[in-house]
C-alpha cells in the first residue's frame, strides 16, 4: 500500500489499526482522515467505519459532516438496520439544508433504499425527495436509480402506467455505455450493476 494512504486501508486488524491511529495523532485534520477511512471500510467492516465515525463527529473540523452521515447510513445498511440507515439519510439531508454548497448522494440513496425494500411507510417521502431534487441528476447510474425507485413505488401502489414508463426509462440508462462527458465517456455508468433491480424493472415491462 503507498504510504500515503495510510487512511484508506480496505482492510482491519489491530496492526493496522495501531499504524492508523499513530498517523491520527500526528495528523493536522484528524476529521477528513477519519471519515475518509470510515467511508472505505463501511461495507466490509461496518462497526470499525461506525467507531471511526463516532470519535469525526466529536472533532471540531466537520465540513463534510453531510457525507460523514451517508458513510454511517452505509454502514448501517451493511448491518442490515435500515431504520438507523434512514435516519443517518435524513441527517445528512438536514445537513445540506443548513450547509447548501454541500452536497451528497442522499437525495437519492435514502429513496432507492425506501423503495428497493419496499418500505411502504416511507413512500411518501421517497417521492418528495425524488421530485424535489429531479434536477441535480448527473449520471446515467443517477438516471436509473431515480426512474428504478419511482418505478417500482408506482408498482407497490397500484400505479403500472407510471411504473412502465419509469421501468422503460430506468433500462433505458441502465443501457447506456457513454456517459454524455466528453473526457470521461466511462464516469458514471450503470455497467452491470443492479442485476436483480433490473430484473424487476424488466418483469414491470412484460406484465404490462
Amino acid at each position: 500500500m503507498v504510504r500515503d494512504d495510510w487512511f484508506r486501508n480496505e482492510d482491519w486488524n489491530p496492526a493496522i489499526e495501531n499504524v492508523f491511529f499513530a498517523k491520527l495523532r500526528r495528523a493536522r485534520d484528524k476529521s477528513q482522515y477519519l471519515r475518509i477511512q470510515a467511508c472505505t471500510l463501511a461495507r466490509k467492516e461496518p462497526l470499525v467505519a461506525l467507531r471511526l465515525l463516532d470519535e469525526y463527529f466529536t472533532q471540531a473540523n466537520k465540513f463534510d459532516r453531510a457525507q460523514a452521515f451517508v458513510d454511517s447510513a452505509s454502514a448501517y445498511l451493511t448491518l442490515g438496520d435500515a431504520d438507523k440507515a434512514i435516519a443517518s439519510y435524513e441527517s445528512a439531508l438536514a445537513h445540506e439544508e443548513q450547509r447548501p454548497s454541500v452536497k451528497t448522494q442522499a437525495y437519492l440513496d435514502l429513496p432507492f433504499i425506501i423503495a428497493t425494500q419496499g418500505l411502504v411507510a416511507c413512500y411518501e417521502q421517497a417521492l418528495a425527495l425524488l421530485d424535489s431534487h429531479k434536477s441535480r441528476l448527473t449520471f446515467p447510474v443517477d438516471v436509473f436509480r431515480w426512474h428504478a425507485a419511482y418505478a417500482l413505488i408506482a408498482s407497490n401502489v397500484g400505479l403500472p402506467v407510471v411504473a412502465r414508463e419509469h421501468a422503460k426509462l430506468a433500462l433505458d440508462a441502465a443501457s447506456r455505455d457513454q456517459s454524455g462527458f466528453r473526457y470521461h465517456p466511462g464516469v458514471g455508468l450503470v455497467a452491470d450493476r443492479y442485476d436483480e433491480i433490473r430484473h424487476q424493472l424488466s418483469a414491470l415491462l412484460a406484465d404490462f
